[in-house]
């Protein structure tokens, strides 16, 4: 009898009747695959054999269960990154590291590796490289040592089985994507090969309490590549974000079982690996020239507060439809900001091409940036500039009002200590360093001259 087939999206695990080019879930070409479908038949035969093998289970009282001094964390040579995990890398937790091509992933776990490798035995798994190219970066960094192991390979089955000896109080394995369990005949970086090697790795690291972080890669919108099911499986989610030729880079938590995700560890790419930014406000104004169309803006990374310096600048547009640029700033958000400043302002910026940068290779997510863009636009297109005097934030409602913006005690605090005298900002801060401003016209009036 002729078995029934269905065609699984191997990137997003959409299911669909017959074979089509693009999936219309996630918008992926060619990553439909034929897989057979379970009958009916089948699957209450399977359920059957669940039901009559499973066994109670040997419970305790939640009181009863005393802490293991919250399991030691292995703390890495980064005092942010730290923070970022809540204190270290905990013993027996999963972690998913995910960031683009050439960005540092690679150097970030290596510089790691060299400062856990002091105390604790460290396994390097790739199944990316050589061990001569791994050998090279572990040089440069300094990362050579007894305790750091390493191993090429490319079977879940394997990684999961040296996993379990407990050899090692942390493991790397570089990359998920490159993974295959031999009991699963679709490539490695499928939908079923990630899940599987995924919860393989996972229950030989909660088994043997040893720390494991996973390399995972991201599609070209920036988003994790594969199953979203992994991101739940695993304890620690961090972003990897940045201009992979200069710039800062961030690495932040969108997921921690363990610790806050308000934290942000802030990177700078040198000869000898990734280094830690310590004062990034006074590292990102350093060469800042007070022109027209240039804003510092007081905005938070997470819990730490930076500033930044915002530019804007407006041309003639020489043809019908007029160009909207922006880099390190959400364009949607720009776009909204431009139609805003046109109605509520009377600022004419339908014939003119914009452009928006974030100086230092920053990405803003921050809603009181808002007040800084305006202001810079309408610097660049007026040519007038605001006092040197000046920091910005706050956040632009569709009426041209300023809203309040968030831990605006930080922002003062950084603006202060970087010797700024006043604060352009909303009325609901109650603070003398703040000038108090409510409407996004009477702003640009009083204080873009």
């Amino acid at each position: 009898m002729k078995r029934k087939t269905t065609f699984v999206c191997q990137q997003c695990g959409a299911a669909y009747a017959k074979w089509i080019g693009q999936c219309t879930n996630c918008q992926a070409w060619n990553a439909l695959v034929e897989q057979e479908v379970e009958s009916e038949m089948d699957k209450k035969t399977t359920l059957e054999k669940g039901r009559l093998s499973g066994k109670k289970l040997d419970y305790v009282k939640l009181s009863s269960i005393m802490p293991s001094d919250a399991k030691a964390r292995l703390i890495t040579e980064f005092v942010d990154l730290n923070n970022v995990l809540g204190g270290g890398i905990l013993l027996g937790s999963v972690s998913l590291l995910a960031g683009q091509p050439g960005i540092g992933k690679s150097t970030l776990l290596m510089q790691i590796c060299a400062e856990v490798a002091k105390n604790r035995k460290v396994l390097y798994i790739s199944g990316e490289e050589s061990a001569g190219q791994v050998k090279l970066r572990a040089v440069r960094l300094g990362a050579a040592s007894d305790n750091l192991s390493f191993a090429a390979s490319t079977s879940g089955n394997n990684i999961a089985k040296t996993i379990e000896t407990g050899e090692f109080d942390l493991v790397i394995v570089d990359s998920i994507q490159t993974l295959a369990m031999d009991e699963i005949s679709s490539a490695p970086g499928t939908v079923s090969q990630v899940t599987n090697c995924g919860n393989l790795i996972i229950r030989a690291a909660k088994k043997t309490d040893t720390a494991v972080v996973i390399v995972g890669h991201v599609t070209k919108e920036g988003t994790l590549a594969g199953p979203k099911v992994l991101e739940h499986l695993v304890d620690v989610v961090l972003n990897f974000e940045g201009d992979r030729y200069g710039g800062f880079k961030t690495v932040r938590a969108i997921k921690n079982r363990f610790g806050s995700t308000n934290e942000v560890a802030i990177f700078e790419m040198v000869e000898k690996g990734l280094r830690e930014v310590k004062n990034p406000s006074a590292a990102l104004l350093a060469e800042r020239t007070n022109t027209d169309g240039s804003i510092i803006l007081a905005t938070l990374e997470g819990n730490r507060p930076i500033l930044v310096e915002i530019q804007a600048l407006a041309t003639a547009s020489n043809y019908g439809y007029p160009k909207r640029t922006a880099s390190g700033f959400d364009l949607n958000r720009l776009n909204l900001l431009i139609a805003v400043l046109e109605r509520r302002t009377k600022l004419k910026l339908s014939d003119k091409d914009i452009f928006v940068n974030v100086v230092g290779g920053m990405k803003l997510s921050d809603s009181a940036a808002d007040l800084a863009v305006c202001m810079a636009i309408a610097s660049a297109v007026a040519g007038r500039k605001l006092g040197e005097e000046y920091v910005v934030f706050g956040e632009v409602g569709l009426g041209g009002e300023i809203r309040s913006a968030f831990r605006a005690d930080q922002r003062i605090a950084e603006a202060k200590k970087l010797g700024f005298k006043h604060a352009i900002g909303p009325v609901t801060i109650k603070d003398k360093f703040v000038v108090p401003v409510k409407d996004l016209r009477e702003t640009l009036i009083r204080y873009v001259k």
